[in-house]
């Protein structure tokens, strides 16, 4: 796994050793973030469930102006760490120790704080986090109408829930073993 574009472009990244977590593609991130570019300079970014941290690092690569890594796994968060340090992008970014749920209330209450720009997540399949995530998502402050949420899910995943949480599904990228949700809150 690499970065693909942006001022880190083609460093090597670390991936978490067993099947806690399944590292994005390079041919999967780099359509992802195809379609996403335009979204990312001097965003605010934030990774949930983030893995190697790969996400939020090609964002920063790509000109997010900060990113924060919400991860529990401790094999992922030291991933998260080197990629971080091996990038140059600490600076730039906070990584949280927590469960996703814990992290998201920490930075409800931080001070300073201004909603995300894009936020990306990749839960586990079939537990229905994005779900929740979302429903969190309905009441926050960490997000607005302008945010854009995507999510990483199984291809059998059902997201017919997304209009009565008060979504609107803005784009659905199908790949052959899973798909990228992309949601906005509606403006009603």
């Amino acid at each position: 796994m690499r970065v693909i574009a942006g001022s880190a472009r083609s460093l090597r990244l670390e991936t978490p050793e067993g099947m806690d977590t399944r590292p994005t593609t390079d041919r999967i991130k780099e359509t992802l973030f195809n379609m996403i570019q335009f979204e990312l300079p001097d965003c605010r970014f934030l990774d949930i469930f983030s893995g190697s941290g790969g996400i939020g690092i090609e964002a920063l690569s790509r000109g997010a102006k900060e990113a924060v890594f919400i991860e529990n796994n401790k094999n992922a968060l030291a991933c998260i760490e080197k990629n971080l340090t091996h990038t140059k992008f600490a600076e730039k970014s906070k990584v949280m120790k927590q469960d996703a749920f814990v992290a998201l209330q920490s930075l409800e209450v931080a001070k300073n704080k201004e909603p995300f720009d894009v936020v990306f997540m990749d839960p586990p399949y079939n537990m229905e986090l994005e779900r929740k995530v979302l429903e969190y998502f309905t009441v926050s402050s960490l997000v607005t109408e302008d945010t854009l949420i995507i999510f990483e899910a199984a291809l059998d995943t059902d997201i017919s829930y997304l209009d009565e949480l008060g979504y609107d599904l803005k784009k659905q990228k199908i790949y052959k073993t899973n798909q990228h949700i992309f949601v906005k809150r509606s403006k009603r």
